[in-house]
């Protein structure tokens, strides 16, 4: 039988099952020459969703040969993929989130799958990847949480995911894996007795006015450490929040830069007329240090910064948070449970959840409710106890 010419191929329609999953494409076969080591012709492969698509890429190669322009598929490695995804595919993400990708690429998944061939990559081996993320190694004491496995295993379906829509795998390997339960930490916002504790423990400190901002407003740390004063208007009541502070812990002395919001949307919200009076007695505080320091100041025209005008470090402010919450016994609080301290507040006061999702900046109110449902619904069993006594009352 004779041989297959250069540039001549096939197409068929293949179906594959892995775990539990069926897996329809298209493969085309062709040839791009004779194996130097073995005198046998080479043959490729060459993948789609449709038999058009397929047809068309084999078009394409084959015109190539023909024409001298063909460059044999290269057999780079998972790792040498991630490299040119991380390049040339992620233009449109937000410089936060494409440094996330770039983090969890360099930390956890070029040190293990990383040297595995793109195309020999397989369910199987990233399941055991992901399994070993979540326990002890030699580099770490205990294992990834379920959430940052999550993470991880986001970036590496979307780099699979361009690598199978570009041709060079069939199909993601990592669409069957199975990933550890993440369960949703259980909310622990400061009562009214520990809000009035905490408040009494930083009058006075220096991040006073930051921290109390932060609790009656709902901020993240981001936002707060990243609003300017031409976000506030005390004229009309309002502060608009429409970016964050995007600083690495170890950025320290400079790696500090402004980028949009956490959902890259922004929000006018009216804190209560204390906070707003708080933010000006601090506007003219600062203009003190301003005139003191004179030209050693930085004019960042951030709200919240150092002493010479400079942006404040996450880390320095979380450390001044955890010793107030120490010093209220509750030394295991987060940051973030500030933000979780005002939206329960915000419910308990009477505010419907279509406001406190607008100042909290959820997409939705669905996910608003789904997150403080349990508020609304002790609300409810308290309003039918109240209901109670008054039928008590009346029926007398």
């Amino acid at each position: 039988m004779a041989k297959r010419a250069n540039g001549t191929g096939t197409v068929r329609k293949v179906t594959r099952m892995i775990g539990g999953k069926k897996y329809e494409y298209w493969e085309a076969r062709y040839t791009d020459g004779v194996d130097l080591g073995t005198g046998k012709q080479r043959r490729r492969s060459i993948y789609g969703k449709t038999q058009k698509e397929v047809m068309q890429k084999l078009k394409a190669a084959t015109a190539a040969i023909d024409n001298g322009t063909y460059i044999q598929p290269n057999k780079q490695t998972l790792g040498q993929w991630l490299d040119i995804w991380e390049k040339t595919y992620l233009g449109g993400v937000k410089p936060r989130t494409r440094e996330i990708y770039a983090d969890n690429i360099r930390l956890h998944i070029k040190p293990a799958p990383g040297a595995v061939r793109l195309e020999a990559l397989n369910t199987h081996e990233i399941q055991q990847f992901y399994n070993a993320l979540g326990e002890p190694s030699k580099t770490r004491s205990i294992g990834l949480s379920p959430k940052t496995i999550k993470d991880i295993h986001g970036v590496l379906h979307k780099a699979l995911q361009q690598a199978v829509e570009i041709g060079y795998l069939r199909f993601n390997p990592a669409d069957a894996c199975k990933l550890p339960r993440v369960e949703r930490k259980e909310l622990a916002p400061l009562d009214d007795a520990q809000i009035t504790a905490f408040l009494q423990e930083i009058h006075g400190a220096r991040f006073e006015t930051l921290l109390t901002v932060t609790l009656f407003t709902g901020m993240r740390k981001g936002e707060v450490l990243g609003l300017t004063w031409d976000s506030v208007d005390f004229k009309s009541g309002t502060i608009t929040i429409n970016k964050q502070a995007l600083l690495h812990e170890r950025d320290t002395g400079g790696g500090f830069r402004l980028g949009s919001t956490k959902n890259g949307k922004s929000r006018t919200i009216a804190p209560a007329s204390a906070v707003m009076a708080l933010l000006k007695q601090h506007k003219t505080a600062q203009a003190q240090q301003r005139l003191k320091v004179g030209r050693m100041w930085e004019n960042t025209a951030l709200v919240f910064t150092d002493e010479i005008g400079r942006p404040l470090t996450k880390a320095t402010v979380y450390r001044a948070f955890k010793q107030a919450a120490a010093a209220i016994g509750r030394p295991e609080a987060r940051f973030h449970d500030l933000r979780h301290s005002y939206a329960v507040a915000a419910i308990r006061s009477g505010d419907d959840i279509k406001t406190v999702q607008g100042n909290l900046g959820h997409a939705t109110a669905a996910f608003t409710l789904d997150v403080y449902g349990h508020v609304t619904e002790q609300m409810k069993q308290a309003s039918a106890a109240h209901m109670d006594a008054y039928i008590k009352t009346v029926s007398k």
